[in-house]
Parts: structure tokens; C-alpha cells; sequence
């Protein structure tokens, strides 16, 4: 059997180690244990799948360790699982071959984790089993002797509890050790038809003049189920599929069936080395799970819970993030006021940093302390093991409209952001279901419609109906994407082909206590994504925004403008026209601060986008919306939070005199009707608050989304997508303006 060739040794030698593991084995904790939180992370490029690395020391030599995704086995049948079964196999374009693998498994159910392990013993790498949460089998009764386990198995076994760091030295040592001496790792007795077939690849992958393969390889080739371009080992699709096919012939020959040969071969060996151990589970231990599994997994009192959950959490954002907030509020506001005496002598410039800049970004940072509670709380309940039960529970209520419980957890990923979440639908096996599962993944309210719905909330709903309606309304508008979002998928589930008929399997992963230091992380991780990326977009938004909203400013527009306030104004107060324009030149301040309101408000109508948001109003007019909110919905369509700076940026071009103008909300309660029948009255009103409200919580409006969508389908699916989204809110902003003003004129 060919090994994996050592690494050539050198004080400069950073070696390459894989972390892989099953799913829910504390793999990720451990990563984080090892790499003591130091670690970057990325995509895989042409994917939305996670690549987490991070440098650190085992004696005295450097490892780039790689946290894998989490597979149960390299005949991996989703596609974030391949990209693990890929790298181990050595088909990955992107990832280098390993030096050695450490392979985590959980203390609590051995043989199934060792599955794994023995696939990559296959590969021919030198091999470390993290036997994980150590604590957990002991509280269950389980006794694992890890040395006596290591003879058995002939590869390091290390006890390791990943949460508190025990046996995070002792696995470094070993992996050190085994690095050192590069021991084969043990055969699997393979069926002489299975020796065969792997022989058959190996020999006409030579005479076509390719790569060698292992003999490891070789058998991947066979076992995988999905099959992709570089798993052809050079040849074509279509030669790939001929070689595979004889290959299974010579297993079929045997009588045995080709797909689950190999885990028949590998349980057959882990029980013959497991032979003699008692692993079962001592059911009077602390695992008394079963009477809260009843109740939280109840078709009534389960959904109950759940629901209350989510609307504690609601109203937790709302009002547990306020002192932050008000922080965050005052930093920027004596940033602003610095600059803006600073730059005093040169307007454009002030207005450019103040208005554009400070406003437009700080207008959104604001909001992050509720993002990052609303991340800190979906952590909590992953981490306890919640949200896998939920996921059970939510199985029944999805599956009428073609969705599963597999789709649960990557929508409710989307109330974070709708793109992990829909990386999290490779998850589904099936295509149909993904499919759906994609395309309404985008209704589940993110965390960038969480600025919209506390501005609108907190201006027009709690100064109205107190602060605990204010909670309420915030959770009616997330819970809005969902029931739009069922109906829409059960229409499109009949225009697709049908989904496989499948029951829904997940593993119920133990309940723990969720380490604090690894979910602050994972806070900080997101909290950080959204100012580097998300406020990059809103900076450069903003003062895009700012420009088309300042230009252009015609030197005779401030003459008329100066000429009839003057007209104006002596007229109302019978002052002679002369003095009017003499307390001008004078710089009287009152004088001059009402004609900068009048000349800003005429500047601002007369810009580029206000000129195109008075174009497309017309369309948005049915929905009660004025031009200035319609420039807002115009400029959110790559960013949908960036209708918050940029009603900032429109609305602080004409602060009134009063005190409450100095807030966004007290600018956006006095904007009156200037024209047409409403000429007047407020534009916020309830019903239009409640449209405006409807129309972000359903409309497509993120690049990002669009663009993951686009690579994880194709790019008509994205462009379907944009456009239904769209259209819906459109039409539901429009029936709840029309049916609420309706309403309201009945009722009085």
C-alpha cells in the first residue's frame, strides 16, 4: 500500500495537518483549542463553504492546521462534504495534500466515528484519533482505556475534552511524534473483489500514461457516490464512468453490492478490533434527555416553546441593545460635530465627510450591538443542542410545502444572514428541496433588515403604543419572510419535478452548556465581517449617495432661490425687500440658516437622484410612498440596510429649527406632503409606515444573496429569484397601504 511521503525536514518546514471529524463532535471547539482562536478564515473559492486555517506549534515544528467541514464518511453525498472527502483524497484543486490527519471522534459513540478514521488510515495517512468529549462518556458510563483502544486500532488514540483544553498538549506531542516517524497506518483486509477493482484502476490509470494513484485513492474512486470533474484521475466524464462501472462489475461478480461494500468491510474491522469493550451507554446516567426531548419535540407544546423563544429574543434586541446603541449614537455625533467645525470654511468638504461619510455609516453601525446580540443568542442555541431539536420539530410544519427539516436550519441561519444560510443548504441532499429551500431562504429577515425595522419601529410604533408593542411589531416582521415564504414554496414545489420521498434523519446531538469564550468568538468573527464587508458597501454607498443627492448646483438656482425667499419673507413680515437682502449680506444667522433649509431642500429635488426618484415614484406611489422614500428603496438594492444612511443623508440636508430634528426619526416624523391632494399631511403615516415595513421584509434586496444564489444554482435561478421576491413585496407593500388607509377612512 503506498503511504504518504514525508515531508522534507527543515526548520522552515510548515507542515500541512487536517482536522476532520463527524459532525457534533466538538471538532470545531477543538480547532479553536488548538489554535488558541488565532485563525483566518475564508470561502473556498467558487463556493460559500467555510475554510477555516491557523498556524500554531507541535515541539518544534510548525502546522498549518485545516478545520475540514464535517463528514460522516469520504463517500460523501453532499457537497460541503465532498469538499472534506476532496482534500483527504487528494482530488482538491485547492487544498495540498496532508502530512498527517488528526481525526476526532466522539468518546460517546466510537465505532460510528471510526468509519471515518478508517477511510483515512486508507489514504494511507499518518493518523491521530482525538478521542473527544471524554467527559461526557465518563458522566455516561463509559469506560475508554485510550491506550489500550490505540493497540487495538495501531494508530495514537489521545482522550482529549476540547471545551476545557485537557489533552490538547498530549495530542500535539503525539501529532509531533507522528510527523517524526511517518508510521503506515493499518491495512483494511479488503474482500479480494474490492483488491481487484482497486487493481484494475491503478493499472489502466498507468498504461493511459496519468498520475499514479494509491491504492486508497483508487477505492474513492470506486465508493464515491458523487462524482465530480477531478475525480475522473485524467480521464474523460464519460471514460471516468466506463472504468467505474467495470470497476463494480468485478464487486457485483462477488455477489456483494458495490455501494455499501466498503462500510460492510470497515464495521466488520472495527468490531473485530473493538471486540471485547463494553461502549454502551449507561442509561441512568446524567443523559436523562428523553422526558425534555418529549416536551421540547411536542407537535404543540414544542411549537409553543419555540415560539416564545423566538419572540424573547426579538424583544431582546429591541430594548437589551438601547445603551449600547445611545453609545455608539453619541460617538459618531461628536465626530460629527468635530469635523463639521473643522471643515467649516469649505462646505462641499463638510458636507462630504459630515453628511456623507460619518452620517451614512455611522447611521448603520448603530445597529451592531443588536446584531451582535441577535448572533450571541443563535450561538447559545446551537451550541446547547436546540437547534437540532427545533429543526425535528419544524419538519412536520415545512414538508406540506415541499421544504424538510434540513431546510429549517439553514433558514433560520438566514435571520443571521442569507448567505451562510444558503451555504448551509448543501446540507440537502435532495435537489428539488435545496432548490426551494434557496430560493425562499432570502424572506427570513437578516440581520441588515434589523436597521430598517428598529428605525421605522422606534419612530412611528413606540412613541404611539410604548416600548412592549414596539418588541411585538419587531417580531410580526420577522415573522412575516416565513408566511410568505411557505405558501410561495408550496406554489413553486408544483412547478417543479418532485422531490424525493425521503424520511427526514438527523442526529440529536447531546444538550451541553455552549462555551462562552468559543461563541464571543464566533460574535466577534461575525460582528467584524459585518463592518469590513457590509460597511465597505455602505461607505461607498453613502457617498455615492451623498454625490448624486449634492450635484449638480447651478450657480442661478441659489439666485432664484435667494430672490423669492427674500420676496417671501418681506411680504410676511412687511419688511422692505432691501433689508431682507442687506441682513443677508450682513450674515444675519436666522436669516441665513432658513434660506440654506429652502436652497438645500431645492438642491436635493433638483439632483441627480432625486430627479430619478421623482422618474420611478409613480410606481411606488400605490404603496403611499413620496419620492425621497423611493430614492431610499432605489439605492437599498445592493445593500438593503443602506436605506438608513441614505434617508440620513436626504433628511439631513434640511434639519429643522426644533431640537428633534437633530435624530433621523424626528426628521422622518415631520416630512409633510409638499404637492398633490395629501399636500400637507404626513408622509409616515401608519399605513405607510406598515407598507414600507412589508416591503423590506419580502423584497430582494442584497448583492451578496444574489450573487451566492447565481453560483449555487445558476444565473437564471438568481435572476427568478430577484424578480418574484421583488414583485411580491411590491405587491403586499401596496395591499397593506391600500387595505390599512382603507381601514383606517372606514373607521375613522
Amino acid at each position: 500500500m503506498t503511504t504518504a511521503a514525508a515531508p522534507a525536514r527543515s526548520a522552515q518546514t510548515v507542515f500541512s495537518v487536517a482536522l476532520a471529524g463527524n459532525p457534533n463532535v466538538g471538532k470545531t471547539t477543538l480547532f479553536n483549542a488548538l489554535t488558541g482562536l488565532r485563525h483566518h478564515v475564508g470561502n473556498y473559492p467558487g463556493t460559500t463553504v467555510e475554510r477555516k486555517f491557523g498556524i500554531l506549534n507541535a515541539g518544534q515544528r510548525r502546522i498549518r492546521l485545516l478545520d475540514l467541514p464535517g463528514c460522516y464518511s469520504l463517500a460523501a453525498s453532499a457537497p460541503d462534504e465532498q469538499i472534506a472527502a476532496d482534500a483527504l483524497a487528494g482530488f482538491s484543486a485547492i487544498e495540498e495534500r496532508p502530512a498527517a490527519v488528526i481525526c476526532v471522534v466522539d468518546a460517546t459513540n466510537i465505532r460510528r466515528n471510526l468509519v471515518l478514521a478508517h477511510q483515512i488510515m486508507d489514504l494511507g495517512y499518518p493518523i491521530v484519533i482525538a478521542l473527544n468529549l471524554m467527559d461526557e462518556a465518563v458522566a455516561l458510563g463509559v469506560r475508554v482505556d485510550a491506550a489500550d483502544l490505540s493497540r487495538r486500532l495501531g494508530v495514537p488514540v489521545v482522550p482529549t475534552v476540547a471545551r476545557s483544553g485537557r489533552g490538547v498538549e498530549a495530542l500535539l506531542l503525539a501529532l509531533d511524534e507522528a510527523l517524526e516517524r511517518q508510521p503506515p497506518p493499518p491495512e483494511v483486509d479488503w474482500p479480494a473483489a474490492i483488491g481487484e477493482a482497486t487493481r484494475m484502476v491503478q493499472a489502466e490509470v498507468a498504461d493511459e500514461g496519468h498520475p499514479a494513484v494509491t491504492s486508497g485513492q483508487a477505492r474513492r474512486f470506486v465508493f464515491n457516490t458523487t462524482q465530480h470533474r477531478q475525480h475522473g484521475l485524467g480521464f474523460s466524464p464519460e471514460r471516468a464512468a466506463a472504468l467505474r462501472e467495470r470497476a463494480r462489475m468485478h464487486i457485483r461478480r462477488s455477489g456483494r453490492n458495490p455501494l455499501p461494500a466498503e462500510s460492510i468491510t470497515l464495521y466488520r474491522q472495527i468490531d473485530a478490533a473493538l471486540a471485547g469493550l463494553d461502549l454502551r451507554l449507561k442509561r441512568d446516567g446524567v443523559r436523562g434527555t428523553e422526558s425534555i426531548d418529549r416536551l421540547l419535540t411536542h407537535k404543540v407544546w414544542g411549537l409553543v416553546i419555540f415560539a416564545s423563544v423566538m419572540f424573547f429574543l426579538f424583544q431582546l434586541l429591541y430594548t437589551g441593545a438601547g445603551p449600547l446603541m445611545d453609545g455608539v449614537d453619541w460617538a459618531f455625533s461628536a465626530a460629527g460635530g468635530v469635523f463639521d467645525q473643522w471643515l467649516a470654511p469649505w462646505p462641499i468638504l463638510r458636507s462630504f465627510v459630515v453628511d456623507g461619510a460619518i452620517s451614512g455609516v455611522g447611521s448603520v453601525l448603530i445597529f451592531l450591538p443588536q446584531i451582535a446580540l441577535l448572533f450571541l443568542f443563535l450561538g447559545i442555541l446551537e451550541d446547547s443542542g436546540y437547534l437540532a431539536r427545533a429543526a425535528f420539530l419544524m419538519d412536520r410544519g415545512l414538508r406540506w410545502s415541499g421544504l424538510s427539516g434540513k431546510s429549517f436550519v439553514p433558514m433560520l441561519s438566514c435571520y443571521a444572514c442569507a448567505v451562510p444560510g444558503i451555504m448551509a443548504t448543501r446540507t440537502i441532499s435532495d435537489p428539488t428541496t435545496r432548490l426551494l429551500t434557496i430560493i425562499v431562504s432570502p424572506l427570513m429577515s437578516c440581520s441588515a433588515r434589523l436597521p430598517v425595522y428598529v428605525l421605522l419601529i422606534g419612530a412611528f410604533v413606540e412613541p404611539r403604543f410604548g416600548a412592549a408593542w414596539a418588541g411585538v411589531a419587531l417580531f410580526a416582521a420577522h415573522i412575516i419572510g416565513i408566511l410568505a415564504a411557505l405558501p410561495l414554496s408550496l406554489a413553486l414545489k408544483k412547478l417543479l419535478p418532485p422531490a424525493s420521498e425521503s424520511a427526514f434523519l438527523l442526529e440529536m446531538p447531546p444538550y451541553r452548556v455552549p462555551v462562552l469564550r468559543g461563541v464571543l468568538w464566533r460574535v466577534w468573527m461575525k460582528a467584524r465581517d459585518f463592518i469590513v464587508q457590509a460597511g465597505s458597501v455602505i461607505l461607498a454607498i453613502s457617498l455615492i449617495v451623498w454625490a448624486l443627492l449634492a450635484f449638480p448646483r447651478p450657480a442661478e438656482v441659489r439666485e432664484s432661490v435667494t430672490l423669492e425667499f427674500i420676496a417671501q419673507t418681506a411680504s410676511a413680515s412687511a419688511v422692505p425687500p432691501s433689508r431682507i437682502r442687506a441682513g443677508l449680506d450682513a450674515g444675519d444667522a436666522g436669516l441665513e440658516e432658513t434660506l440654506d433649509r429652502k436652497l438645500n431642500a431645492v438642491y436635493l429635488e433638483q439632483s441627480w437622484l432625486g430627479r430619478f426618484g421623482k422618474l420611478v415614484q409613480p410606481v411606488f406611489a400605490p404603496a403611499g410612498f413620496d419620492w425621497k422614500i423611493t430614492v431610499g428603496i432605489l439605492s437599498s438594492f445592493p445593500a438593503r440596510e443602506v436605506i438608513v444612511s441614505t434617508l440620513g443623508i436626504i433628511y439631513g440636508l434640511g434639519d429643522e429649527t426644533d431640537e428633534s430634528s437633530t435624530s433621523l426619526r424626528g426628521s422622518m416624523a415631520a416630512q409633510l406632503w409638499t404637492s398633490g391632494p395629501k399636500t400637507g399631511t404626513p408622509i409616515f403615516t401608519f399605513p405607510t409606515v406598515c407598507a414600507l415595513l412589508v416591503f423590506f421584509a419580502l423584497c430582494m434586496q442584497c448583492g451578496a444573496t444574489i450573487a451566492v444564489i447565481a453560483r449555487e444554482t445558476s444565473r437564471w435561478w438568481a435572476l427568478v429569484t430577484f424578480c418574484l421576491l421583488t414583485a411580491i413585496a411590491w405587491v403586499a407593500a401596496v395591499a397593506a397601504y391600500q387595505g390599512l388607509s382603507f381601514a383606517a377612512s372606514w373607521f375613522g
